[in-house]
């Protein structure tokens, strides 16, 4: 006990002193958490081999309120993770030590800072560590304040449902938050009836008395069966009679002339002291080697929804990607994701109607060295907007599919119809957006998908549409397919999904009346392929897209933004429209994408060609 209390005197001494280099931070959650941590490192529970961050059985740990940095960073260099002095480059440029932890700090599971995220991604680890029947256990660190997000309490069924007695939470209430006391302040009973309603093993402590700490972790590992959540009662800013259980100074530090007084409630410590990790048991997950996978079947005649290629895709390409799992919110009946569900039921996990908490826990799998295929209908990835966002920053491979996109799935209604979705993936960094027409092309996408560095989103269609391939056709991310043109094209029709049937329709129509158009398939929205666009641009001067989207961000802004600097008009046609409840073909009609609008918008284009001419 006397070494804890050292370790966690010198820690706060390093919290206080960093933040008040830096000028900023967040000073009091840190303190309050300190013991917590300190017991947890330094007693022998945290088990993790600190000169290799990389052993896959090393135990983890999710700061998921992330602000409390200055104590994430202050652990591990007390750890000998890293030089201490560089924790005065707390929060400057170019410093790995940023105002939330990123993936730049080696130590660092996964990027926080979105408060509510942390315990889905934790989950997300220990179904990896059940998986590769590896012995590590998560520990994630948990703000009061942010058990009023949602996705929190979507984590803490699911880890219940699936009995993960590998993940441990450990909630900091130290009452106070951002600008008022949180919902339940220091009243615990609130919080250990609510999380031991869904199951969790549920053990309450004083979070400042080192000899409960110690006692609440050697329970939390003989529990079996089930979480455990070790609720602790804290005094925000505790140790530091300036601002302790005080008001007003979430988000500030001491100001120098504070600092040294600061320290001095701390006593003597000697920055010199480290503590020591226990190291994990050498394991190691079973390697499985990677084979070709199946080979495709599809016939000319066959019509086939794109969604319903998903699922096939998934089953064919497991041999392939022996470390994919499959995630889906509850319809996988509807996305086909219940056919990798039959073959490979140990790979697939249902996350039911909880789309943020499935996409913190597809996080969770990936940074464990899984490939996660995710996939609800595409209107409902935008309730977890936030977690995708999340994942960007931690540069993670992740495979998006929203199945029933656009106008097109029609009786539904406007509440299924995913036509934001194009816009969203599209605005994150480094995403690629694929947007397969038939079954063909949408296999192949499916299996290229993983050879993207990031976050990927595949748009499926409800309806069956014409095979357009042949089985042996290649789709790289990045490309397009030039299904029509001639010498004399007169415009360009750029469409991807239901909307370039639509285009194949108009083209045909448009040919019997002496009118030649050129369709091209931009089944990788993003990124373009730059070279097709600005050939057809050159070649036609007029660029006609056509998607069942919203004009805002879509495939239409993207082409536009692209050919920008290129000679020649861009026209959009996309959905304008409050959408209704319709059979597919009166929505596209009514919302002006169907086949007759584009050659209405072909022949305006053409005439007024004539017209200047």
């Amino acid at each position: 006990m006397p070494k804890l209390k050292r370790l966690a005197a010198l820690i706060r001494h390093h919290i206080l002193t960093s933040s008040t280099v830096a000028g900023s931070g967040h000073l009091t959650s840190s303190l309050s958490a300190t013991d917590l941590m300190a017991v947890l490192f330094f007693a022998g529970f945290f088990k993790f081999d600190v000169k290799n961050p990389k052993n896959p059985n090393n135990d983890r740990l999710i700061f998921s309120k992330g602000h409390a940095s200055p104590l994430f960073y202050s652990l591990w260099a007390v750890a000998g993770g890293f030089d201490k002095r560089e924790l005065n480059t707390f929060r400057k440029f170019g410093s790995r030590l940023e105002g939330h932890p990123t993936m730049e700090f080696p130590f660092t599971e996964a990027p926080t800072g979105s408060l509510g995220q942390g315990l889905s991604v934790g989950l997300g680890m220990g179904l990896a560590a059940r998986l590769d029947k590896l012995s590590y256990k998560t520990y994630v660190l948990l703000g009061d304040s942010e058990m009023a997000e949602g996705s929190i309490w979507e984590a803490i069924q699911l880890a219940s449902f699936y009995k993960l007695d590998n993940l441990v939470g450990i909630l900091d209430v130290n009452r106070l938050g951002q600008s008022r006391e949180t919902m339940y302040g220091h009243r615990i009973q609130a919080f250990q009836k609510r999380i031991a309603a869904f199951g969790w093993e549920v053990i309450v402590i004083d979070g400042h008395s080192f000899a409960g700490i110690k006692s609440a972790y050697q329970k939390a590992g003989r529990v079996k069966g089930k979480p455990v959540m070790i609720i602790a009662k804290t005094f925000k800013g505790k140790g530091i009679s300036l601002v302790e259980n005080k008001e007003g100074w979430h988000g500030k530090v001491l100001k120098p002339e504070e600092l040294s007084k600061a320290l001095s409630e701390l006593g003597k410590v000697n920055t010199k002291e480290t503590g020591q990790l226990t190291k994990p048991l050498v394991r190691k997950p079973k390697q499985i080697a990677s084979r070709a996978a199946g080979t495709l079947s599809y016939k000319k005649d066959d019509k086939v929804a794109t969604r319903k290629a998903y699922g096939n895709a998934l089953v064919r390409i497991h041999a392939k990607y022996p470390q994919m799992v499959v995630l889906d919110a509850e319809v996988s009946s509807s996305t086909y994701a219940d056919g990798f569900k039959n073959a490979h039921p140990e790979k697939f996990f249902e996350m039911f109607i909880a789309e943020q908490n499935m996409a913190g826990t597809a996080l969770g799998l990936s940074q464990r060295g899984k490939i996660p295929f995710v996939s609800t209908f595409a209107a409902f990835f935008s309730r977890a907007y936030d977690q995708i966002r999340m994942a960007q920053y931690a540069m993670a491979t992740i495979v998006f599919t929203g199945s029933h996109a656009g106008v097109s799935i029609g009786e539904d209604g406007a509440s299924q119809m995913g036509l934001e979705d194009i816009s969203m993936f599209r605005s994150i960094l480094g995403s690629a957006v694929l947007y397969p027409s038939d079954a063909v092309s949408c296999e192949k996408l499916v299996e290229e998908a993983p050879k993207h560095k990031g976050i990927v989103y595949i748009r499926t269609t409800r309806k069956e549409t014409p095979i357009l391939y042949k089985n042996d056709e290649k789709f790289p991310t990045g490309g397009s397919k030039t299904l029509r043109q001639s010498s004399r094209d007169a415009a360009t029709i750029v469409a991807a999904g239901i909307t370039l049937h639509e285009a194949l329709d108009a083209h045909d129509k448009l040919n019997k009346e002496g009118i030649m158009v050129r369709v091209v398939d931009l089944y990788s929205v993003k990124p373009l392929d730059m070279k097709t666009l600005k050939k057809a641009a050159k070649e036609t001067h007029t660029i006609i897209t056509v998607e069942d989207h919203h004009i805002e961000g879509g495939l239409g802004e993207a082409v536009a933004s692209a050919l920008s600097p290129v000679d020649g008009k861009v026209y959009s046609l996309a959905v304008s429209k409050m959408p209704h409840s319709g059979r597919p073909e009166e929505l596209l009609e009514y919302e002006g994408i169907s086949a007759s609008s584009i050659v209405k918008k072909v022949k305006e284009v053409v005439r007024n060609a004539k017209a200047r001419a």
